[in-house]
């Protein structure tokens, strides 16, 4: 990520994946992610998706001011309709195509990268969650389709959702959808037209 971003360091944090669990758990979260990012030479600061639900497209001009946009790991339904509500689902695929900024992030940040969220639903994953300050609406489930195939995080790891994970990966199988299981520890690369697992 450090080497695509080639020595830029304006990073805009999303935690909107992470707007389901409560007030305090959320800013203790957003702390520890701002200082790992600060520990690697980054300059993070947060870029709520909530304060652009408005539909007024001034995201935008507030991506501009930024190098990497950062997305943190959580409810992978609750992230989609985040970048739904915001309209970032347009904008981020438009910049990235441009080459005018780096997208990074992890766990739903992979999911909600690929093609679909079908098969994702879990536990944490809830495809019905509605946190405060969203507006209505039916489940998303498809993904931004930056990459070809869907995206099944933290496969066999030690992690509390490998078992849930599981599940997706058979889901893929069963569905003949095309996908990639990372455990942790492992990242998706897109440079140009290359895309490879890393890790």
């Amino acid at each position: 990520m450090r080497r695509l971003l080639a020595g830029r360091t304006r990073t805009a944090l999303v935690m909107n994946a992470y707007d389901f669990q409560d007030a305090d758990s959320r800013n203790a979260s957003l702390e520890r992610e701002v200082a790992e990012l600060r520990s690697v030479g980054l300059a993070p600061e947060e870029l709520d998706l909530r304060d652009y639900f408005s539909g007024d497209l001034s995201l935008r001009k507030t991506l501009e001011n930024f190098d990497l946009v950062y997305v943190r790991g959580g409810n992978t339904f609750v992230l989609r309709r985040a970048l739904r509500h915001s309209g970032a689902d347009v904008l981020l695929p438009e910049l990235l195509a441009s080459d005018a900024l780096v997208l990074g992030g992890y766990s739903a940040a992979a999911a909600v990268a690929g093609t679909t969220l079908r098969g994702i639903a879990g536990h944490v994953d809830d495809p019905d969650h509605l946190p405060a300050g969203y507006p209505e609406g039916p489940v998303l489930w498809d993904g931004l389709g930056l990459l070809p195939f869907a995206v099944a995080p933290h496969y066999r790891s030690d992690h509390p959702e490998t078992e849930e994970i599981e599940h997706t990966v058979q889901h893929y199988i069963d569905h003949h959808e095309p996908f990639v299981a990372l455990r942790d520890g492992e990242a998706i690369v897109v440079d140009g037209d290359g895309v490879r697992v890393v890790g």
